[in-house]
């Protein structure tokens, strides 16, 4: 069973269909929305400041969330993916976007809508990534605009893809 804490009053708000993997830790400040789905060894650490997840969000196994106190929050959008051993520290994550395997989003960042952020990249604090666009690179600068269908294809198919995923353990 994950485990879920309360801290500074706070106690993790999460809806009632969401799949939290065995492993997966919640702490405090918390919000997560409906059909997401929080997978192995995954740390969502709100206990200095707050964490909203929206719904049909997937987090990976080994992902880390954290915010700095009282300077930074994580607000992620809808029909997101964060991938494997991801770390957001006090990022804003627009609705439609994915974040690749090993990346790092830190403070103040805002990766927009249907964007992607490639694996390994890291996007420094206050970094705009703009909407519809990838990101790559150490620091992320601009890689080249999407073709929003395509994005929106590939984005919502691995947010669906997880819904399913989760479906298989609640058997």
């Amino acid at each position: 069973m994950a485990l879920i804490k309360s801290v500074r009053g706070f106690t993790p708000q999460i809806a009632e269909d969401v799949y939290l993997a065995d492993n997966a830790t919640i702490i405090g400040d918390v919000v997560i929305g409906k059909g997401s789905s929080i997978w192995f060894n995954t740390v969502l650490r709100g206990d200095v400041n707050s964490i909203k997840i929206g719904e049909r969000v997937n987090i990976q196994d080994g992902a880390v969330l954290h915010t700095l106190y009282e300077k930074s929050v994580i607000e992620i959008g809808n029909d997101i993916s964060i991938g494997h051993n991801v770390t957001i520290h006090g990022a804003r994550i627009e609705k439609g976007a994915l974040i690749g395997m090993n990346a790092v989003v830190l403070d103040h960042a805002v990766i927009g809508e249907g964007a992607l952020v490639a694996a390994g990249a890291v996007v420094l604090s206050g970094t705009k990534v703009e909407p519809g666009c990838i990101y790559g690179g150490v620091p992320a600068k601009f890689v080249k605009k999407l073709d929003p269908e395509q994005s929106k294809e590939i984005n919502q198919k691995i947010a669906r893809n997880y819904m399913m995923y989760a479906g298989w353990y609640r058997e």
